[in-house]
C-alpha cells in the first residue's frame, strides 16, 4: 500500500495539501516499509494551486490534477486540507490524515506499521487488503 506525505524537506510531514510542492511516497507492507519516490509538483510551494484559489473551475481543475497524480496512494499525511480537497481524496479512495504538528515521516510510518500489526481500524484493514 502506498502512503504519501506532504513535505517541504522530504523528512517531515509539514505541509498543507494544496500548498505542498512535493510528496514523498512510501510502500507500506505488513512487515515494514520502504521509500519509493518523491513526486514534485513545484519548487517550494505549489503556486499553481495557491495562485488560483479564488478562480473557481481553474483552481478546481488544478487541485483535481494533484489528486489524480496521487491516486495510487491509499493514505496521505498532511498538516491541513480544505473540505473540498479532502472530499476529492476520499472519493478516490484515499484517506487524508491530518496531523496537528510537524512529525517525522519515519515516526509516522512506524506508528502506522504498529497500528497495522496490532489493531487496524476497518478503513485501514480495507486499504491494506485492496493491494
Amino acid at each position: 500500500m502506498k502512503v504519501a506525505f506532504a513535505t517541504t524537506d522530504g523528512t517531515n510531514v509539514d505541509e498543507h495539501f494544496g500548498r505542498a510542492g512535493k510528496f514523498v511516497i512510501y510502500e507500506l507492507m505488513k512487515d515494514g516499509y520502504k521509500f519509493l519516490e518523491t513526486r514534485k509538483f513545484a519548487d517550494g510551494r505549489d503556486a499553481e494551486i495557491e495562485g488560483t484559489k479564488d478562480m473557481g473551475q481553474v483552481h478546481d481543475d488544478r487541485v483535481q490534477a494533484k489528486v489524480d497524480k496521487l491516486a495510487d496512494c491509499k493514505i496521505i499525511y498532511l498538516t491541513e486540507i480544505g473540505g473540498p480537497s479532502a472530499a476529492r481524496l476520499v472519493k478516490k479512495g484515499i484517506m487524508p490524515i491530518k496531523i496537528k504538528e510537524t512529525a517525522s515521516i519515519e515516526e509516522s510510518m512506524n506508528v502506522l506499521l504498529e497500528t497495522i500489526k496490532k489493531s487496524p481500524p476497518p478503513w485501514l484493514r480495507k486499504a491494506m487488503n485492496s493491494n
